[in-house]
């Protein structure tokens, strides 16, 4: 099993944004979470669901400490990862949700 957390891709982003981060378009993409994670690190992964579906995952390069959220102006750290990341075909049925969950990669086949 590979650790790490599951971020939901938000509907309006769109089909596009998803494959972005496993089609080699991009080469890194920031993820963002509420705090300072107490057991997220790098080489662990940000594992992405869009439509109820988890799609694939990509490995964590660099967690930037001491961001704040231009909305609320509460801490937050800045997840970097690289991309292109590890896409599943099929994708396994998992139930979308806001903010970050921490997750053991379970359900990613070997």
């Amino acid at each position: 099993m590979s650790f790490g957390i599951t971020k939901t891709i938000p509907a309006k982003r769109g089909q596009e944004a998803v494959d972005a981060l496993y089609d080699g378009t991009l080469s890194e993409f920031e993820f963002h979470m509420a705090g300072k994670p107490s057991k997220l690190n790098v080489g662990d992964y940000v594992y992405t669901i869009y439509n109820d579906q988890l799609v694939g995952r990509l490995p964590i390069k660099e967690l930037i400490f001491g961001a704040v959220n231009p909305d609320s102006g509460k801490p937050r750290t800045l997840i970097m990862v690289a991309c292109p990341g590890e896409r599943l075909e099929p994708p396994i049925p998992r139930k979308g949700h806001r903010g970050t969950r921490y997750y053991d990669g379970a359900d990613w086949p070997n």
